[in-house]
């Protein structure tokens, strides 16, 4: 099986791809392959980089699942999808030789979402996610187990579009399944800050 995404794959600069940690990015609705490449560069220098583009279109916007309304998802597509990234995740493994005990997933928004949505349904995938803004995507049938996979989430105390009481019950879910959380609450909206980035990229740091 090759992967099946559009994407773009960017080996470690240091030349060792199989023994280089792999950083998965998601980005948000409307972006792309290429969005968030100099955001793994700066969160990750040396790590392997793999960037798929989300297969739904919105108005013409891509995004990793479909949406009845704005914070209403389409669960039954959201499963679908959720399976396809994780099967594309371990297909580009093996076409690119990373290592799948070493992914760490970095998602903004949309891309953050199905990033959770993945450590709840396929929780062997990811080594630990960086989820910029997300919240909770679905209520699996059954609990995961996250012992040893680390979580840092960040959420904006202002966001229009996430409030923060859903992104705290999200929290709590990845705490109680057993995943080491750090949970940054920023007083900012939907928008990204320097400073929960490089919060982000020291926390990275302290788990390689």
């Amino acid at each position: 099986m090759t992967p099946d995404f559009i994407h773009r794959f960017v080996p470690a600069s240091g030349g060792n791809v199989a023994t280089s940690p792999t950083l998965l990015l998601l980005h948000g609705t409307g972006g792309n392959e290429d969005d968030l490449l100099q955001l793994g560069h700066s969160l990750a220098p040396g790590a392997n980089l793999l960037s798929p583009r989300g297969k739904i279109l919105e108005n013409g916007m891509p995004r990793f699942f479909r949406r009845l309304a704005e914070g209403v998802f389409d669960e039954v597509d959201l499963l679908r999808r959720t399976q396809e990234l994780g099967d594309f995740v371990i297909a580009a493994a093996k076409e690119y030789g990373f290592s799948p005990e070493t992914i760490t997933a970095v998602g903004y928004s949309n891309g953050a979402n199905i990033a959770a949505s993945l450590l709840l349904l396929r929780p062997g995938i990811l080594k630990n996610a960086v989820l910029l803004r997300a919240m909770v995507p679905l209520t699996p049938t059954k609990a995961p187990d996250l012992t040893g996979t680390r979580v840092f989430l960040a959420s904006g105390l202002s966001d229009p579009i996430l409030p923060i009481d859903n992104a705290r019950t999200l929290g709590k879910m990845l705490r109680d399944a057993g995943s080491e959380l750090t949970h940054l609450e920023i007083n900012t909206g939907h928008q990204l800050t320097s400073g929960e980035l490089d919060t982000a990229r020291t926390w990275l740091g302290d788990g390689s």
